[in-house]
């Protein structure tokens, strides 16, 4: 009996083992309450952002201050023949490309640092399949963040004119 008694201490011994062997967790590591929620009185409530503050950190998520330009520099790849080709449009005017029809409705910049980003609004239109393939804003320092899905050709934006 004494021996089933062995056995089944030394069961309950090995079962428990990994658990005896954890550590406490270091002090930087314990769960953090919300002191609104805590039973110490010493606690202190995070104070809510001032409106002034909102709206600095609002002002700062916004990104820098942009210029319209007049224009648009863009570029398109035909992935079959390989060839590329430029484009300068105007707002508002048209451009053919292969089958692909682009039409540009804004450009804009950074208004501190013109050369160092573009961003186009265009509209991409496949004229045999009366489709538009793509509308929308393309960022030139990110293509492949907003891009036109096409399996024959790529379009990307350049730089904006400025004047």
């Amino acid at each position: 009996m004494t021996d089933l008694l062995t056995r089944a201490c030394l069961c309950l011994l090995l079962a428990a083992s990994p658990v005896l062997a954890q550590e406490e967790p270091a002090e930087d590591q314990q769960l953090m309450i919300d002191p609104a929620f805590s039973d110490d009185p010493e606690a202190v409530v995070p104070a809510e952002p001032s409106a002034a503050e909102r709206q600095r950190a609002a002002e700062a998520a916004r990104g820098p201050e942009t210029a319209r330009g007049t224009g648009a520099q863009l570029r398109g790849l035909d992935k079959i023949t390989g060839r590329t080709q430029d484009f300068t449009l105007a707002v508002g005017e048209v451009a053919e490309f292969g089958r692909l029809q682009l039409s540009l409705a804004e450009c804009r910049y950074p208004a501190a640092d013109p050369t160092s980003d573009a961003y186009a609004e265009l509209t991409i239109t496949d004229s045999q399949a009366n489709a538009r393939l793509f509308s929308g804003w393309m960022i030139a320092s990110s293509p492949a963040l907003s891009a036109l899905d096409d399996s024959r050709y790529d379009v990307w934006v350049i730089s904006c004119n400025r004047a």
